[in-house]
């Protein structure tokens, strides 16, 4: 695929999925706001969605200024033409929507983890994707790096000076966010069938499981297909590294929405998108669930007794 075509195609297909996410942003709003007091709005989940949709809307205006100067200003002056411009890893503007897109990366991954902690509640579980993670920073600077002190005989992203840290940044991405939303569908997994067998209601935390995994698989796909078309050189990866911002965004928006659907559809008021109050209600649901059975079986041994002290 050349290079000015895949420009075009990227930028449509990233204009498309920016008008999703601002839709879905505007829904996350709505879901982390509604019938709630200004005390009880979850900060985190709030600040995470705003910084989403501006890092998206930047990196949608800088990839338009790109699209602009290749395919226009520069179409006749550039050696080489558009193709040898959206090549050109010196490029201001190519440094800096990689660094939106590391920046975008980090966070979407960091607030898995973070989500991750607050359903186990222990360190000990997230060392393993918090390594990964800040790995992964490490790849990412190291190629910002190495892309803002390129020159002009640096050759396109896939030479090695980049090559390799771009790699390595998709690797740690993909086995962070795997790992730690594993660890996380497993977390509530464990803890409904816990409760299964003793649940007086109908309500079931495995929509939550489903919600999470199809935001994973939404996420990993889309990462392992970057991945596959880097390793192989296919300039195919422009175009998924494009579509990869408002899908993070997506990513995140979409658990938080479905949440707020599942939570409306019981009538249940909780905080939406795994914050900790939804960790710790969880909790108590498991807790309470067991505490009447406990006490209903202390009260039958007591009362056998009670009936042979008397025979």
């Amino acid at each position: 695929m050349p290079l000015d075509t895949a420009a075009i195609f990227s930028t449509a297909m990233e204009g498309i999925l920016y008008g999703f996410s601002v839709l879905m942003f505007v829904g996350t709003m709505w879901a982390l706001t509604r019938k709630r007091r200004m005390k009880d709005i979850n900060r985190t989940n709030t600040a995470v969605a705003f910084m989403l949709l501006i890092l998206s809307t930047a990196h949608m205006i800088v990839d338009i200024v790109r699209l602009e100067q290749g395919l226009v200003t520069y179409r006749d002056t550039f050696p080489g033409g558009p193709a040898a411009f959206f090549a050109d890893v010196t490029q201001i503007t190519f440094v800096v929507k990689n660094i939106m897109y590391s920046l975008q990366t980090m966070l979407g991954d960091g607030m898995v983890i973070h989500r991750c902690y607050v359903v186990w509640q222990s360190v000990w579980i997230i060392i393993v994707p918090s390594l990964l993670w800040i790995a992964m920073t490490v790849c990412a600077f190291c190629a910002d790096y190495k892309l803002s002190n390129a020159t002009s005989e640096a050759g396109d992203v896939f030479a090695k000076p980049t090559g390799q840290w771009i790699t390595a940044f998709y690797t740690m991405s993909l086995a962070s966010n795997l790992l730690a939303s594993g660890f996380l569908a497993y977390r509530i997994w464990r803890m409904e069938r816990n409760v299964s067998a003793i649940r007086t209601s109908n309500r079931s935390m495995m929509p939550i499981v489903r919600v999470l995994a199809d935001a994973a698989i939404l996420y990993s796909v889309t990462i392992l297909t970057g991945l596959v078309c880097f390793v192989e050189a296919n300039n195919g990866q422009y175009v998924i590294l494009d579509m990869t911002m408002p899908i993070i965004s997506i990513a995140f928006y979409m658990i938080i929405i479905r949440m707020a659907m599942k939570t409306t559809r019981y009538g249940h008021n909780s905080t939406i998108g795994m914050g900790t109050e939804t960790t710790r209600e969880i909790s108590q649901q498991y807790h309470m669930r067991r505490m009447p059975v406990e006490v209903h079986i202390s009260q039958i041994t007591h009362q056998d007794e009670t009936s042979k002290s008397a025979c």
